[in-house]
């Protein structure tokens, strides 16, 4: 298998058919919406993808991808380099197709009108996914300290009597 651009969009099925490997990198400034989620503007994700049938004779999108990027530590605000690998394994259905009868091992990926997949759009789901909800250092090579902040120089309060204090005197009395 040699290493060629990876398609934007193709036939899955066609696809399969030929039994076309893909094995590439993908831009990380061509996927906008990860760009957002991580610091990075520049980068490659690499990219391993196989179409073809299964026992079942469902056109099957196996792959897998890696990648080296950087998010922001939610415990210290620090910069974190994360290395992203994930596999996957997508069927195709018709817009609006029912999946109720496919395996479990498959996820779902709907054909858009042209009867096409948007592949980078699925790899760039997948690495968003890869990312994880809250991502932090390990604590011990985190720089968050649980020492309290302390910002300036706090003024004493002027200490004013306390005026439910002739209550307390009117209720010994009594």
């Amino acid at each position: 298998m040699q290493k060629v651009k990876i398609p934007i969009t193709l036939d899955p099925s066609r696809a399969a058919r030929r039994r076309s490997d893909y094995e590439g990198v993908v831009m990380l400034e061509e996927l906008s919406r990860l760009e957002q989620v991580v610091l990075d503007e520049a980068g490659e994700i690499a990219v391993t993808v196989r179409f073809e049938f299964d026992e079942q004779g469902l056109a099957v999108i196996r792959g897998n991808f890696s990648a080296k990027v950087h998010v922001t530590c939610q415990r210290c605000n620090g910069e974190l380099g994360l290395d992203l690998e994930q596999d996957f394994a997508y069927t195709p259905v018709g817009l609006g197709a029912e999946s109720d009868d496919l395996p479990e091992s498959y996820d779902v990926v709907e054909l858009d009108e042209h009867g096409e997949i948007n592949l980078r759009q699925l790899i760039e789901d997948e690495l968003i996914l890869s990312i994880p909800i809250v991502p932090m250092h390990d604590e011990a090579s985190c720089s968050f300290s649980d020492k309290p902040t302390r910002f300036g120089e706090i003024d004493e309060e002027d200490s004013k009597p306390n005026p439910f204090e002739i209550l307390k005197q009117l209720k010994k009395d009594s």
